[in-house]
């Protein structure tokens, strides 16, 4: 995470967070900390509010019945969980996120796992119809806590360059 304090006034400060397109270079790694322990009530409130009805999230008896054993962590929790944890690094000043693509599930996610993430920049070029703004690709690769890899995805996000963001 970039964090630097603004000077807003004399003798007054602002906490300033995130990366501006100058500072992501292609090939840097980031990693994302915090973790995060994934809880049973995580899983439990984020399957029912974006109502995914399938028992393999909530329903524990059906759960110990599949091949899992257990109660699934729902896919799409896993992805905002390790989306929220590069926001700091990679879009904490981004104008938008302009897609997700490759997005994989290469492992189960359950209560109790504590997932950890990081993010490598791919590329990045200046907006060609935006020239106070670029775009820049990440991948981020989401593990957990023994290190098996559980999730990645490439994400391009649309970044102010220095002197251009909505704090400056």
């Amino acid at each position: 995470m970039t964090r630097t304090t603004v000077e807003t006034s004399p003798n007054r400060f602002r906490e300033s967070f995130g990366r501006y397109f100058e500072d992501f270079e292609v090939g840097h790694t980031y990693e994302h900390r915090p973790g995060r322990t994934v809880t049973e009530n995580d899983n439990i409130w984020f399957t029912l509010l974006t109502m995914n009805t399938h028992p393999l999230h909530f329903d524990n008896e059906y759960a110990s019945k599949s091949e899992f054993g257990r109660a699934l962590v729902n896919s799409c929790l896993t992805l905002s969980i390790v989306v929220g944890m590069s926001v700091s690094d990679v879009s904490q000043k981004a104008i938008g996120n302009l897609g997700w693509n490759d997005i994989k599930l290469t492992a189960p996610v359950f209560c109790g796992d504590t997932l950890y993430a990081e993010s490598t920049v791919l590329g990045k070029r200046e907006s060609a119809s935006r020239p106070t703004q670029g775009i820049v690709t990440v991948r981020t690769t989401g593990r957990k806590g023994d290190g098996t890899e559980v999730i990645s995805f490439e994400r391009t996000v649309l970044v102010p360059k220095r002197g251009h963001g909505v704090d400056d």
